[in-house]
């Protein structure tokens, strides 16, 4: 089992920055490969970034690239998402999901668990 926790959301006006952690527990973090998703209200979870096990590939949605940057320090078991030029539209509840089975990062039945997730909203 993987325990996962973010932290870091908050309210922040349009143009700003906010930075999410996700913290792992129980089996070995560097297995896994971590992924963000976001869920705005009525819409399905979307991936938004996504970090090999050691960091060496990301991977972004079209609508995050430039803005959003994914990383990680397997020594804090710790996931990160850096968010700059928030717009409203990035208004979401924001999940990290931990996966060990190679492969896409874009679909959420291939991660295996799941954070309970941090509210991120964009005031216009």
């Amino acid at each position: 089992q993987v325990q996962l926790v973010e932290s870091g959301g908050g309210l922040v006006q349009a143009g700003g920055s906010l930075r999410l952690s996700c913290a792992a527990s129980g089996r070995t973090f560097s297995n896994y490969a971590m992924g963000w998703f976001r869920q705005a209200p009525g819409k399905e979870r979307e991936f938004a970034a996504g970090i090999s096990s050691y960091g060496s590939n990301t991977y972004y949605a079209d609508s995050v690239k430039g803005r959003f940057t994914i990383s990680r320090d397997n020594a804090k078991n710790t996931v990160y998402l850096q968010m700059n030029s928030l717009t409203p539209e990035d208004t979401a509840v924001y999940y990290c999901a931990a996966k060990w089975r190679p492969g896409s990062y874009f679909y959420t039945h291939l991660y295996d668990y799941w954070g309970q997730g941090t509210q991120v909203t964009v005031a216009s």
